[in-house]
């Protein structure tokens, strides 16, 4: 397969991912999430999409680093990054589907150790591939903050 083919690929498989858990998530936003208390530093909701597609996009272009990358035995590599895409996928449903917020809470940790666990991995075999996941972990960081301080205040 072409780099280019396998470039696209690698970026559309997690904005499919994204796309997917949006779609059958996306009307809770208005009718439950705009119901919650939140906290004085929750973001506007037209800034998650933006945010989400372009970390989307940065996971793509680390997952074709690593594809590409010499280290021959990447079962590892690719487990990771699929485990955490699935802890990903998995925290919409759970949060603004299911409206687990407490649950939600606990699995975005999860989510959160799997990325850190991913960039460490990810850095080993290819430099760049860790470090543009930097930003999907911050942002991580800050939905974890989020996340606990809605269910504290509800």
């Amino acid at each position: 397969m072409k780099k280019g083919t396998k470039l696209f690929f690698s970026i559309l498989l997690p904005l499919i991912i994204g796309g997917i858990s949006g779609y059958y998530t996306a009307s809770n936003i208005e009718r439950w999430y705009v119901t919650l208390n939140k906290p004085s530093f929750n973001p506007p909701n037209n800034l998650f999409g933006p945010v989400w597609t372009t970390l989307y996009i940065l996971m793509g272009i680390s997952f074709f680093l690593i594809l590409n990358s010499s280290k021959k035995d990447k079962n590892k590599l690719f487990g990771i990054y699929f485990i955490q895409l699935l802890f990903n996928f998995l925290w919409s449903f759970i949060f603004f589907k299911y409206h687990a917020i407490g649950f939600a809470a606990i699995e975005i940790l999860l989510l959160w150790l799997s990325i850190l666990m991913m960039i460490i991995m990810f850095y080993k075999s290819n430099k760049w591939a860790g470090l543009i996941n930097i930003p999907y972990l911050m942002w991580v960081s800050f939905a974890s903050v989020l996340n606990i301080s809605i269910y504290m205040l509800n």
